[in-house]
């Protein structure tokens, strides 16, 4: 077929120069194309609308507590009223959790799309494939459940359910905004970190059930890999909780309220040299806890064709991702807790937004940054990925903890 010739490629060095647009020059001047800016009106206005919803709703703390006075008027049995409420509550949870699934799956299609020159999703429900991911779930509800011939049964079911039920309890203590949280919980802190640790039962069973050797060293990094990683995980808040003098998710929350000199938020990140570095430690053992690149050893599609979930098809493989995005926005409703202020604005003068807003919105910055990292990284060897945590990340965790010690000796000694 004869079309029109290619472009001269003007060579400098290794570099293509006249290729920096690859695959098309319109990525030069973007806003000049309609669409482009059609684009950026629709989310804008989304956002102005988001905000706008948040300030006539208010606070959904208060609607919580409306919605609980009505069902103690009902008259109902005290311990019925409590059974009611605790089931309304788990299934906010789950709905979290589910509707999270299908929006980060869309949204990573779509953010690695743009950093690779593409569209993603576009056609599924209209705008921009919004309903790709339900069609998906549709798909996989209705697939073909598979188990191997030389599977343990009854394990090989089981291991989704292990795997994930966790994740849901962790979700019990954790703040999406001002007093917004399913239990309030003095030791919230632990107890979520001990529910998170208990799901790496659910990988190991899995790929000991399927009778796959693939699976099963799948299973094995992923044991490996978790248990490691918990260490700094759990190290590096150390110096939060010293900070707030609490384990209480809503305390730690409050610790941050004000701002310095009037305008600079009073949130832990700020504080100099120990909150960076236990935000930048944090955040890896996050990357490295939900099993993400640049520590997708568990399944290493290269070598281990899919790793412990290998042998897993329908609903039971669309658990375990499931979880895996659940844990990811665990870690980044935590990671705006701990470190950005939990429901606080980021500036005096914008409290007319409601708490839950901006914490679900320093929880999507985060998780922005989880699936940035995945098109941005390499993956690393097994071996690279244990030196780093026990020789270097563990240690400087130490450091900072002693380094925080200091700062508030220092202090007190004022």
């Amino acid at each position: 077929m004869n079309g029109p010739a290619a472009p001269a490629v003007k060579r400098t060095g290794i570099m293509l120069s006249a290729t920096r647009y690859w695959p098309t020059e319109i990525w030069k001047s973007p806003w000049s194309l309609p669409r482009y800016r059609a684009g950026a009106a629709w989310l804008a206005g989304i956002l102005l609308g988001i905000c706008a919803v948040g300030a006539a709703a208010g606070e959904l703390s208060a609607w919580g507590g409306r919605l609980l006075a009505l069902l103690e008027s009902t008259g109902l049995p005290a311990y019925a009223t409590a059974w009611i409420w605790l089931l309304f509550k788990l299934a906010c949870v789950i709905g979290v959790i589910v509707a999270n699934g299908l929006w980060a799956v869309w949204w990573e299609r779509k953010i690695s799309a743009h950093m690779q020159s593409r569209f993603g999703p576009m056609y599924a429900g209209g705008f921009h494939g919004w309903a790709q991911t339900i069609f998906d779930t549709i798909k996989l509800l209705l697939k073909e459940d598979v188990t191997p011939a030389a599977a343990d049964r009854v394990m090989h079911a089981l291991a989704p359910v292990i795997a994930i039920a966790p994740c849901v309890m962790a979700f019990a203590p954790v703040l999406f905004g001002t007093d917004l949280a399913a239990a309030n919980l003095d030791i919230g802190v632990l107890y979520v970190f001990a529910f998170a640790g208990v799901s790496v039962i659910g990988v190991v069973m899995a790929g000991w059930a399927s009778g796959n050797k693939y699976s099963l060293l799948g299973g094995l990094r992923a044991a490996a890999q978790i248990v490691s990683y918990e260490l700094p995980r759990g190290f590096s808040v150390v110096p939060v909780l010293m900070f707030a003098g609490s384990l209480d998710l809503a305390v730690i929350d409050r610790a941050q309220a004000g701002y310095w000199l009037g305008f600079l938020p009073r949130w832990f990140i700020f504080y100099p040299v120990v909150g960076q570095l236990s935000f930048l430690f944090f955040l890896i053992a996050s990357v490295a806890e939900t099993n993400r690149t640049p520590f997708d050893i568990p399944e290493a599609e290269s070598e281990l064709v899919a790793g412990f979930h290998t042998e897993f098809s329908g609903m039971k493989w669309s658990l375990f991702f499931l979880t895996e995005y659940g844990y990811v926005l665990l870690s980044s409703f935590l990671l705006a807790v701990f470190f950005l202020g939990g429901g606080a604005a980021p500036l005096p003068g914008l409290g007319f937004i409601p708490s839950w807003i901006w914490m679900t919105g320093k929880a999507m910055l985060m998780m922005f940054v989880f699936l940035w990292f995945r098109w941005t990284f390499p993956r690393l060897r097994v071996d690279q990925l244990m030196d780093f945590n026990w020789k270097f990340l563990l240690p400087w965790c130490f450091a900072n903890i002693g380094l925080a010690g200091l700062i508030l000796y220092l202090l007190g000694t004022r």
